[in-house]
């Protein structure tokens, strides 16, 4: 048998996706003389007879023999909720909708949702909505037949906005074109414009939706009606007169009443027993008192309350699996996923936070795809102990110490040196991440050139001996770089004196850069013997501090990286290895 595609509707805030599902929900209704549209748990189920009924001539127009029983649509509030959709072997949806303004085109979370789509290999189609508010555009019946009636200024503009989403997908690596205009389904996707306002390009969205699902997917809906129910989780609920629920979505097989379940758990599978199952009453009786109404049995694909015993533990995302023969067998199976969809963790770097499995996974691969790596996943709202995780990289790996929450809260305490970063937006998190590691590795390195003797050449000024010894005191140039308190001073590749003061106007200063004449104070050296009036000096560096300021030249002045090529010159006059 074949059952139910399973199809998630994807989008950028305000780009007209909920409303979109709410005029397919709502036009249903008006035709329900041809059957009813079924508000599911978490998804609503279009049955074949809508679809006829809405797109009859389009399906004859596109030769389409429709066979499946229709169209499962999730209701995905967020990017978290269609990652946490997941199933065995990728996402829980068969076919995807993404949904574009059309004037705005691709959003950063139009990109989000692009590159969950590629990960997780969902096929997809573009709505292209919003067409209603194109300056001077006339509504009307037939998509294609409406258009050529547009003045030719809103075809212009129309023509325009398509080519710069197909440009913009294009820089993406995705061929796209006008649902009506692609030649090769799985060569290029199809854009449909379309308006949730209006209801233009809907039937078209809809037969495309089926039409594909149907050519495409073929195996992947079949099903045996004696087949064990498999399910994800969608929501933990407690419902009054209930208890716990789950709210999940049945992808395959048949569910029954008092059948035996085995749900993934974070540390083990939760074996529980379904006491009742519940579907929500049809849309035209949704003003009852009574939301939900139950029943016996449920069939792929299609979204059911359960209840159960024991479930106050479930994580949304978790599979869920109905035992037919033997429970160890079927524990097994559901280990098996969850130790798929198991994270491999780093022995340093973030810690990373979810609220549900598939979340959790997502976020780390994404995290692990920018060169970032985790040294703890774990489910739920950010704790202290997870700060306090954060507070052991400062010392190893400060670049590291950040939490990263994905549509998690974080406790309001602020510990010096970690940062925590939470959001719904996986990628805003990850260029939020990224903007903090760049300031701080700024501020690690800035402070570690500080720490180091920086590159300097200075001469000995003739008739400026104020002191011979204990320390001399000389009139001294500044030729390049920068002089520093405590920086030892060579002449040619030999350590001679230190710096004990440096004086400019009478004032103790710590360093004095290129062009200054300043006194100072030399130890361990007598004028006339070490050194002599006119001697040219420069600092002592080492080869491990040579092979840092290398590193670190970005933080440097011009004359000081000229001093430091000086100084290595010397150098390899003794040793032709020094700072290689």
């Amino acid at each position: 048998m074949i059952r139910t595609p399973i199809i998630a509707f994807l989008g950028h805030v305000n780009s007209g996706k909920t409303t979109l599902q709410d005029f397919i929900r709502k036009t249903a209704i008006v035709k329900s003389e041809a059957g009813e549209i079924t508000q599911s748990i978490g998804a609503s189920l279009v049955p074949d007879v809508i679809i006829k009924n809405l797109c009859g001539d389009l399906l004859n127009q596109l030769k389409i023999d429709l066979k499946i029983p229709g169209l499962l649509m999730i209701d995905t509030p967020g990017h978290a909720a269609f990652v946490s959709l997941r199933k065995r072997g990728g996402t829980l949806a068969d076919l995807a909708v993404l949904v574009v303004d059309i004037n705005e085109g691709l959003m950063p979370q139009t990109l989000e949702a692009i590159e969950i789509l590629k990960r997780f290999k969902t096929p997809f189609l573009i709505a292209a909505n919003k067409l209603d508010t194109l300056n001077g555009w006339k509504p009307g019946e037939n998509l294609l037949q409406n258009i050529p009636k547009q003045e030719k200024s809103v075809q212009d503009k129309l023509d325009t906005l398509l080519y710069s989403l197909v440009t913009k997908l294009a820089e993406l690596e995705l061929n796209a074109d006008r649902y009506d205009r692609v030649d090769d389904y799985t060569k290029a996707l199809a854009i449909v414009p379309c308006s949730a306002k209006t209801g233009e390009g809907i039937p078209e969205l809809l037969v495309m939706a089926a039409g594909l699902s149907q050519r495409f997917l073929g195996k992947k809906l079949e099903y045996s009606e004696d087949a064990p129910a498999k399910g994800t989780i969608l929501e933990v609920k407690k419902e009054r007169g209930l208890g716990m629920t789950l709210d999940t979505i049945i992808y395959d097989g048949v569910l029954s009443k008092e059948d035996e379940l085995v749900i993934g758990g974070i540390d083990e599978p939760i074996v529980t027993k379904v006491k009742a199952l519940f579907e929500p009453k049809k849309l035209l009786e949704l003003s009852n008192s009574t939301k939900f109404q139950q029943v016996d049995q449920v069939v792929a694909a299609t979204g059911v309350k359960i209840a159960a015993l024991g479930i106050e533990n479930v994580s949304a995302g978790m599979p869920l699996l109905a035992v037919k023969k033997n429970l160890e067998e079927t524990k097994a199976l559901v280990q098996k996923e969850i130790a798929e969809m198991a994270i491999e963790l780093d022995i340093t770097g973030v810690i990373a936070k979810a609220d549900t499995l598939g979340s959790l996974e997502a976020l780390v691969k994404l995290l692990k795809e920018h060169g970032i790596k985790v040294k703890k996943a774990a489910i739920g709202e950010i704790t202290r102990k997870d700060v306090s995780d954060a507070v052991t990289n400062i010392q190893t790996d400060p670049l590291s110490a950040a939490v990263i929450g994905f549509n998690v809260n974080a406790p309001s305490i602020t510990t010096i040196g970690v940062q925590i970063i939470t959001g719904d937006v996986i990628y805003t998190l990850i260029d939020r991440l990224q903007e903090w590691q760049k300031k701080e590795k700024t501020k690690l390195e800035s402070s570690a050139v500080k720490k180091i003797t920086k590159p300097c050449k200075l001469m000995l000024l003739k008739g400026y001996i104020f002191r011979q010894s204990n320390p001399a005191i000389v009139g001294t140039e500044i030729l390049m770089g920068t002089l520093q308190t405590g920086a030892e001073l060579m002449k040619d590749g030999t350590v001679v004196t230190i710096v004990k003061e440096i004086q400019e106007e009478k004032e103790n200063v710590t360093e004095a850069r290129k062009g200054k004449q300043v006194a100072v104070a030399y130890e361990k050296i007598i004028i006339g013997r070490q050194l002599n009036e006119g001697d040219t000096l420069y600092s002592f560096i080492t080869d491990k501090d040579y092979r840092k300021l290398k590193e670190l030249k970005q933080y440097l002045t011009d004359d000081e990286k000229e001093a430091l090529r000086e100084i290595a010159a010397i150098m390899r006059k003794q040793n032709p290895l020094w700072g290689v």
